[in-house]
């Protein structure tokens, strides 16, 4: 239109600031199709520093695989080759990928983003067989930059796990999982994560003693999340112990399960 500036006459440092607000199905299938300056800065590495995997449909017949295998001329849909488009355009300046929970991760796909993404910050885990959770160790030694790992459950190298954290991992603040946390995971966390200043153990088996630990011995711990946890009341004890914390949810926690069971036997990982 006559006397008004076109979107693609954006200056593409001011565009690419735009886009990378977009998510990947967006940055993949609709952006690059608009015009040659926006595919040209849909392309830009800082477009892809974050990688959301988790909030896309990657099921056969969901419609960002059948629109993907159309635009890129595929016969067969691989997540392996979706996240390896988009790593690739990340250029090794990827700082956060959420993983899928279920669909398509194998560990090659972590190990390849291991050695391709080494600005990692934040890694969001899928779930893993426990012939898989003994690799976790190896793959987070390699990211020096890490922050804040997040995963669904504890896994069997937990221990193994937060030694190559304190090793390698000097920026390490932030941990999300659930599972059952004995006396060894919590001096562990204690211990090995000095700079801890975020913990989320919701729906966790989390008896009394370890909670308590856990509030004397991160002392620099901001917010900790132990909502619908069995193992503990949020007594008097527990309250004050959390007072030096910033943030500290401990709704729907109790002591019994709905059947009056303590569950100090069971550890479910």
């Amino acid at each position: 239109m006559a006397g008004k500036r076109r979107w693609e006459d954006m200056e593409m440092d001011c565009l690419v600031a735009i886009l990378q607000r977009l998510g990947l199905q967006d940055l993949t299938l609709s952006v690059p199709l608009v015009c040659r300056s926006w595919r040209k800065a849909s392309l830009h590495p800082l477009c892809w520093r974050v990688l959301n995997l988790r909030d896309l449909d990657f099921m056969p017949w969901g419609d960002l695989t059948k629109s993907f295998m159309a635009e890129y001329r595929l016969q067969r849909f691989f997540f392996s080759g979706f996240l390896k488009l988009a790593v690739a355009r990340g250029n090794r300046l990827v700082e956060e990928i959420m993983f899928p929970l279920l669909f398509g991760t194998s560990m090659q796909d972590l190990f390849f983003v291991s050695d391709e993404c080494p600005r990692l910050k934040k890694l969001v885990l899928p779930n893993l067989s426990p012939a898989d959770e003994a690799d976790i160790p190896k793959l987070v030694g390699k990211w020096k930059d890490l922050e804040q790992l997040e995963m669904e459950a504890k896994p069997s190298s937990f221990l193994e796990m937060l030694s190559e954290i304190n090793l390698h991992c000097k920026k390490f603040s932030g941990l999300k999982m659930c599972g059952s946390i004995k006396k060894e995971d919590m001096l562990a966390i204690v211990n090995l994560l000095p700079k801890l200043k975020f913990l989320c153990l919701s729906k966790s088996y989390l008896p009394r003693e370890q909670l308590l630990g856990i509030l004397s011995g991160c002392k620099e711990l901001q917010r900790l999340t132990v909502r619908d946890c069995m193992g503990f009341e949020a007594d008097e004890e527990v309250k004050k112990r959390g007072l030096g914390i910033k943030i500290f949810e401990h709704e729907g926690s109790k002591l019994f399960d709905d059947f009056d069971y303590n569950s100090d036997e069971c550890d479910p990982l």
